[in-house]
């Protein structure tokens, strides 16, 4: 499917439908990822997360109990987090605006829509992998940068730095 070598990947899928997780496991197992760890809610991801310390989650907003967008917060901000750097992946048939907003600004990486396409699974893979983005630490947030490409025009008080500019000063 692709030039891309997957077999020492560790990635962690999160949902509660069981058919979805093993779908999701089976296309990521068809890319050659060979550990792959399963987890029916947040609650049991917590210590299969800890315990094994995955390269990339893959995980459902709506779940019993703890949602995947609290997971996700959880996984940036808690102490025992083992890397609040994972790339997380939002994968939901929650798909408004509002709802895609919600996953970025817990820190989720990227987003997938239901029903989930072996393409669209290997492009956001691909795109964690490829092309993170840098993490930014406020009072409020800590996750990736929310801003996936420059405003050139925009010059108000949260504008950041150019690095070249920073560079040269």
């Amino acid at each position: 499917m692709s030039g891309y070598r997957f077999d020492r990947l560790k990635v962690l899928v999160v949902d509660d439908n069981v058919h979805m997780r093993k779908l999701v496991s089976t296309i990521l197992q068809a890319f050659g990822v060979q550990q792959v760890f399963e987890a029916e809610s947040a609650e049991r991801a917590w210590p299969l997360l800890r315990e094994n310390n995955p390269d990339v989650v893959i995980l459902d907003w709506m779940m019993e109990g703890m949602s995947g967008i609290e997971l996700t917060r959880m996984i940036r901000t808690d102490a025992q987090a083992p890397n609040p750097f994972v790339p997380v992946i939002m994968l939901t048939g929650y798909t408004s605006v509002d709802h895609v907003r919600q996953a970025r600004d817990a820190g989720a990486n990227e987003f997938i829509a239901k029903p989930v396409a072996a393409k669209t699974l290997m492009s956001r893979l691909v795109s964690v992998i490829e092309h993170p983005r840098p993490f930014v630490r406020t009072k409020i947030y800590f996750g990736p940068c929310r801003r996936r490409r420059a405003n050139d025009e925009y010059h108000g008080p949260e504008r950041r730095a150019d690095t070249a500019q920073q560079a040269a000063e």
